[in-house]
């Protein structure tokens, strides 16, 4: 599977699995998904550690944060980077299409 394969699949994860369908996304106005993204793409951390110490910048409650493996957190990062971007994307078209 290619990575972006990977990227999309975790996508429809979060949408499928933890409820983060685009309305629940777009209540995140305050870049509270690229906050997300930044920590789980903060290298150097043993897992121990990073399960232990839920990082500050963290946006969400605890239990909410979930690490796994390097790789597998980067995939986590870029799919909640996607989240954010196409929260953007529709947020403009509806400015857009406000009179």
């Amino acid at each position: 599977m290619a990575v972006i394969d990977e990227i999309a699949a975790e996508r429809r994860r979060q949408v499928e699995a933890e409820g983060c369908t685009p309305a629940h996304d777009d209540q995140h106005r305050n870049g509270e998904m690229a906050a997300a993204a930044a920590c789980y793409a903060l290298p150097g951390i043993p897992l121990r550690d990073r399960i232990a110490n839920v990082p500050k910048a963290w946006p969400w409650s605890r239990e909410w944060w979930k690490p796994k493996d390097r790789r597998r957190d980067l995939i986590r990062a870029a799919a909640l980077l996607v989240a954010e971007i196409e929260r953007l994307d529709r947020a403009t078209a509806a400015a857009r299409s406000t009179p």
